[in-house]
């Protein structure tokens, strides 16, 4: 099962994945067919360590939007350790515990893993850590592979902590808006996921959001979505003008319209029309199912979504007339959309961290093997890469970038600057 399984997986990377022209030649699929085709010959293979090495053939693509997981069954669930960690010179920092831990605590300092410091373990994790750059590695799946870990607590007192794995928590989305001071919001929003909710948050608080002066947007930690779950929070984003968000874009995007792409992506578009109530979200889906249906097979195509253009028209406002939107590398896919196209805006200032940087390759495929496991891809691309202007690495920066430090863990020093460069901005 699992060798057949792998060569489908190498099958749909280099001829449906959109990045398989550019990135011709990076795989070495036989490397791993060998090894799976042993373990599987010793029965010496389950459907966790098959995730790890699927996980490991991917990682040569280069592309945080590529992701293969298990489905959680009675076959197989999906475990890691219920802390969060990120790294700051030559230590890591757990930046947030979950429910189960008791042997950890927010903020504390781990020195070292299975005895081997942090520097050195960049160096043997240098593919998985996806980023030279310690503010955009990843170091959350690497210490799912070890024991133990060597931290200093709060009192200054190193201790020895296991490394102990937990099922997997389900996410929840967070959708919401606070009042901060007088004519001041903060909007936080986790993702793009589900167009009604964010419209109905809106509609619920557009007096407040039409009547304030400032709008802070939280988007440091969003997992994408869909771009149209931002449509209707975008008059206030942008100034009080006509604008037209085909001519704000300015790059083409191509479908790779294979057979298989297609038959993944109508599925899934027709099974989101039938949950979708929004107009918005549902005009949007037909088009692209429509377009999905003319160009099945004919490879790169650019689609046309001419007959969206009306959608894509609208008048800005003159309030909110300060906006700040807090970004980090935790803020990918439509969330890289909505900040590129938000600092288009003479109303944005953008602070923080540079967003993830997925989109080169976006609009995700899934392709699900016996309710166990499912690879999701990327069928579109951008031509901006052929122009040397890739988000993929860079993400979208920052107007004022705030390096991380471990001080953010006990203070929103994101949140101070934006509230100092109101304050600013208000004396002037």
């Amino acid at each position: 099962m699992y060798y057949k399984i792998f060569n489908e997986i190498v099958s749909i990377m280099q001829h449906d994945y959109s990045g398989c022209v550019d990135k011709r030649g990076w795989d070495h699929p036989n490397n791993y067919l060998s090894k799976i085709k042993s373990l599987e010959e010793d029965s010496a293979l389950n459907p966790q360590k098959f995730v790890e090495i699927v996980k490991d053939y991917l990682i040569d693509f280069k592309d945080h939007h590529i992701k293969f997981r298990l489905l959680n069954s009675s076959e197989g669930k999906q475990y890691e350790s219920d802390f969060k960690v990120r790294r700051y010179n030559d230590f890591l920092y757990i930046t947030s515990v979950g429910k189960e831990t008791t042997s950890v605590e927010k903020g504390q300092k781990i020195i070292s893993i299975d005895n081997i410091s942090i520097p050195v373990l960049a160096k043997i994790h240098e593919r998985n850590l996806k980023s030279a750059n310690p503010e955009r590695q990843d170091w959350n799946a690497v210490i799912n592979q070890y024991e133990y870990c060597e931290l200093i607590d709060h009192e200054g007192v190193k201790k020895t902590v296991g490394l102990t794995k937990y099922e997997q928590t389900s996410y929840i989305p967070t959708y919401t808006i606070e009042k901060l001071q007088h004519r001041t919001l903060l909007m936080t929003i986790t993702d793009f996921d589900n167009p009604e909710a964010i419209t109905n948050l809106i509609n619920e608080h557009a007096e407040e959001i039409a009547n304030s002066e400032n709008l802070l947007i939280d988007v440091r930690v969003n997992h994408g979505g869909s771009d149209t779950s931002f449509y209707s929070l975008l008059p206030y984003i942008f100034e009080d003008r006509v604008i037209n968000l085909f001519d704000e874009s300015e790059d083409d995007m191509y479908f790779h319209c294979t057979d298989r792409n297609y038959r993944l992506c109508i599925d899934s578009i027709n099974n989101s029309i039938k949950m979708t109530k929004d107009p918005i979200a549902l005009k949007s889906l037909t088009v692209l199912r429509d377009e999905w249906e003319k160009h099945q097979g004919k490879g790169f195509v650019k689609f046309d979504f001419s007959d969206l253009k009306q959608l894509a028209i609208f008048s800005g406002s003159k309030s909110p007339n300060k906006i700040i939107i807090l970004t980090d590398v935790y803020c990918g896919s439509s969330g890289d959309s909505f900040v590129e196209l938000c600092k288009k805006s003479s109303k944005v200032t953008v602070i923080g961290r540079p967003t993830a940087g997925v989109n080169d390759y976006s609009s995700l495929a899934v392709m699900k093997w016996n309710n166990l496991f499912e690879l999701w891809y990327p069928t579109t691309r951008l031509t901006r890469i052929e122009q040397g202007r890739g988000m993929s690495g860079v993400g979208i920066k920052p107007d004022v970038y705030i390096p991380w430090t471990p001080l953010h863990i006990v203070e929103d020093i994101d949140l101070k600057e934006a509230q100092k460069i109101l304050m600013k901005s208000s004396v002037h």
